[in-house]
């Protein structure tokens, strides 16, 4: 049996799987998200620790005298901070906190750090966190003795080591991600060194071995080894089988993310692309990453006092794009925009704005953020020709739908289950167990493919360039 852990803003998950891979038991455990000031995303570490006891107390009633490995993948660019004892200096810095806008912009002024990374330093990247920490909690950045992004400390409380692995380093701005391994000069100019940082392994190396005491509390044997695992969407590349050049998924989660495997480096910071390290060795991706997807329609969901699938579960058939547009940048946008300072709008608003064209109007929103970040990926040559979708956005076949035809691309929706970053996790571990490759990466089971409606295609374009010139036109407020 090997046993995946992902940590999610929302909440953890964890999934069991056997050696044919086959899903054994699930369970999960939530979290919130504090937001003491405007940009700021906060959680508590002892949290994600609380979390993780309940999971693994969920699946212990399952039995996990089997299992031979652990694989942990989660949220990334969260700024953890440890003083020599490993205790917690703060409550985490998540990614999508904008608050060090300021010192990313001043990072990025510096050439050195695309060049190594090739990546913008965004504001949601580690390492402005830590300039905003010396520059506003100066007693805190005194203390700091190691920096760890959120899975990392859990792999911490499971066997005692600092370890990060290739996906997640490459979201800090102090990888050089060509190289796999940690820059001296961006540490350095960040005031830091490689002795703040953990050890770098592979996704699919053994990171260390779960500590006697755990494994005796839950049942587990000895020598259970930990993964390195993967940052949330290299994980779920994995759990996915996008491991292969050519291969693409689209998340729907809190955030939206378009996601291709490459095996090659292909650097393009001017695009707003993340081009990171993969979860495996060797292989590299590229994706557009948008802050609101689910989180914007929930959003809009809890301010008519509705659920997110009452709203779309009455949409009906795919219409075309309305007048009413939304701009789902509730806090900043990444790809392609760049911009911490950004702030959604509902623009075209009139009397005939119901909740269902309101609705339509979210979805269609996020729909055209994703469309954006295709088009920055097209720029750097990377061309979709297919898409598996994941995420709890797959619900509302409206959404997906609009996604196909806005994109002009078939998206193939797996069958029931979860193919993501648990999945992937427990992969990871199954690899650092056994020694196997990527061939254990498989596509999955496809139960349906969402065409695009031809019907419909050039209203999208229409409707997207449309949205592009209302993006343009509220940039300038802040």
């Amino acid at each position: 049996m090997y046993i995946g852990l992902d940590l999610g803003t929302s909440g953890l998950k964890g999934i069991l799987i056997d050696d044919t891979q086959g899903v054994l038991a699930e369970a999960s455990a939530p979290l919130s998200v504090s937001r003491p000031h405007e940009g700021w995303s906060e959680q508590s570490p002892a949290d994600w620790i609380s979390a993780a006891e309940q999971v693994l107390q969920q699946l212990a009633a399952h039995g996990l005298g089997k299992v031979r490995g652990i694989g942990l993948s989660g949220h990334m660019h969260g700024a953890t901070l440890l003083d020599h004892s490993d205790e917690v200096l703060r409550p985490c810095i998540l990614w999508n906190d904008t608050r060090s806008h300021e010192e990313a912009a001043e990072l990025d002024g510096d050439p050195l750090f695309r060049r190594v990374t090739g990546n913008i330093v965004f504001p949601g990247f580690t390492a402005p966190k830590l300039m905003w920490v010396r520059r506003h909690e100066p007693a805190v950045w005194d203390r700091v003795a190691k920096v760890l992004l959120p899975k990392d400390y859990l792999r911490l409380w499971l066997t005692g080591e600092h370890v990060a692995e290739m996906s997640d380093a490459a979201g800090t701005s102090w990888l050089d991600t060509g190289a796999r391994d940690w820059s001296d000069d961006c540490l350095a100019a960040s005031g830091l060194s490689r002795s703040h940082m953990p050890r770098l392994v592979e996704g699919s190396d053994v990171s260390g071995t779960l500590r006697d005491a755990l494994a005796s509390r839950w049942g587990l044997p000895k020598g259970v080894v930990v993964a390195g695992g993967g940052g949330d969407n290299a994980a779920s590349g994995v759990g996915v089988g996008v491991v292969r050049a050519g291969d693409a998924f689209v998340s729907l989660g809190t955030s939206g993310v378009l996601f291709a495997a490459n095996d090659g480096y292909q650097p393009a910071p001017e695009t707003a692309v993340h081009t990171f390290c993969h979860a495996l060795p060797n292989t590299w991706h590229q994706m557009g990453v948008i802050l609101a997807a689910t989180d914007a329609l929930n959003w809009f969901a809890g301010m008519v006092g509705d659920t997110a699938a009452h709203l779309t579960g009455a949409l009906g058939g795919l219409q075309a794009p309305g007048k009413t547009l939304f701009l789902p940048y509730l806090g900043g946008e990444r790809t392609p925009l760049n911009d911490a300072a950004i702030r959604g709008a509902f623009l075209g608003l009139e009397h005939a704005t119901d909740r269902a064209a309101a609705t339509r109007a979210v979805l269609e929103g996020v729909t055209f953020a994703i469309r954006d970040s295709r088009d920055a990926l097209a720029a750097t040559g990377t061309k979709l020709e297919r898409l598996i979708a994941v995420g709890g956005g797959t619900r509302s076949d409206y959404w997906l739908r609009a996604i196909a035809t806005a994109l002009n691309v078939p998206v193939q929706l797996p069958v029931a289950g979860d193919f993501g970053g648990a999945f992937g996790a427990a992969r990871l571990g199954l690899m650092a167990a056994t020694g196997a490759g990527a061939e254990v990466c498989t596509l999955p089971p496809i139960a349906r493919v969402v065409e695009p409606d031809a019907t419909l295609t050039q209203a999208f374009d229409a409707g997207h360039a449309r949205y592009r010139a209302a993006q343009t036109a509220i940039r300038g407020l802040k």
